[in-house]
């Protein structure tokens, strides 16, 4: 049985940052991974933004660690020659109704220490991007956007570079307490038993499935699971917008936004598609292109000369929820043996939107919580 110090589950970017993290600190790493790929699923399945930081509540995980991420993640991108652009973008209301709204945004963004923030009105929006209809706009001069697949990749190497091992293909099937540390059962085309003396769980949609399989670990720990798929359009033609446009965001999520590709191609999404509870475990990323006619509606509220049929269907994601419909969006909960009484044993649950922004500050606090 091979003896290790750390065990990651999952190489999305989150658990690919933990493990660049923890062999940068001199823990011996091996890296699990399902699929045949690192960060086939949620990792690879969004809007590729750099975040600001300004949708969340102050003091919360998810603010405290946006912001730092959003640092941390620039000055990475930089340093290591990574494709990103600090493209800014304008959250909008389209109705004067709104707009309180929209001040309320900035005064939370503003607790958060988002102070970057600049109100506009119509004209001065519309000068910036002339085709926006908006009364008012926030613009978010540090919201950019990056290549989430190099930065991926990056993680990687330096995780190896420091000696972690990835091994892809290789499920978790059963993790249980032994000792002072843990014993892992992979499976795969080479099936291996583990023993670990530190586990952390960063398995995304999966993470809370596969935490109440753990022995050890009290049931009453574990938060509900959610997903949420979210569709995305791409739009043909020249792009009407060289910045992110965002609408009011709405209970699930951040409403059907413009993104963009480091091409300057526009692309429109996610809205919000609870996963049935009988469904959950079954990762269906297909889009119907009927979904096109409910995303033009919503997309012509801010771009109203958007072309008919001008949207085909590009990609879906699932994000993963601790929270579920019509409650208020749950934070990242990081799990740790001062939370559930495990020595050794991290849980990462609902590490959803701004999961990626926040990575690199995610890995920080997993170092932190293993080291205490």
């Amino acid at each position: 049985m091979e003896q290790v110090d750390c065990v990651v589950i999952g190489a999305g970017i989150v658990g690919l940052a933990v493990a660049r993290a923890l062999a940068m600190a001199g823990r011996e790493v091996v890296l699990l991974e399902a699929a045949v790929a690192i960060g086939t699923g949620t990792s690879s399945r969004n809007s590729e933004v750099i975040h600001a930081g300004l949708y969340y509540p102050p003091g919360s995980l998810k603010a405290r660690l946006c912001v730092r991420g959003r640092e941390l993640l620039y000055a990475y991108c930089a340093e290591r020659g990574i494709a990103h652009r600090r493209c800014g973008k304008l959250i909008v209301a389209t109705e004067a109704a709104q707009e309180p709204g929209l001040q309320a945004l900035r005064q939370r963004a503003e607790a958060c220490g988002v102070h970057d923030l600049q109100w506009m009105d119509a004209m001065q929006a519309r000068a910036l991007e002339p085709a926006l209809h908006c009364t008012a706009a926030l613009l978010s001069p540090s919201t950019g956007i990056v290549d989430s697949h190099g930065l991926m990749l990056s993680l990687q190497g330096d995780a190896e570079a420091h000696g972690a091992m990835l091994a892809l293909m290789s499920p978790l099937q059963r993790l249980r307490r032994v000792g002072d540390g843990f014993e892992l059962d992979v499976g795969g085309d080479e099936p291996m038993r583990l023993q670990a003396r530190s586990v952390v769980n960063s398995a995304g949609l999966h993470a809370v499935a596969l935490a109440a399989g753990f022995d050890g670990l009290p049931p009453q720990q574990l938060p509900p699971s959610h997903w949420a798929r979210g569709h995305y359009f791409a739009c043909s033609g020249k792009p009407a917008f060289t910045r992110l446009i965002y609408p009011m965001p709405d209970e699930a999520g951040l409403g059907v936004h413009v993104t963009l590709d480091l091409g300057g191609q526009m692309r429109f999404g996610p809205d919000v598609q609870w996963v049935p509870r009988t469904a959950l475990g079954e990762e269906d990323y297909l889009v119907d292109p009927a979904r096109a006619q409910p995303f033009a509606a919503a997309i012509r509220r801010y771009w109203p000369a958007l072309p008919d049929d001008a949207l085909q269907p590009a990609y879906a994601g699932i994000r993963p929820k601790i929270s579920g419909p019509g409650e208020a969006a749950a934070d990242f909960l990081i799990q740790g043996p001062a939370e559930h009484g495990v020595a050794g044993l991290v849980n990462l649950f609902g590490i959803e939107s701004p999961g990626l922004t926040a990575s690199l500050a995610l890995a920080e606090q997993v170092a932190r919580a293993l080291q205490d």
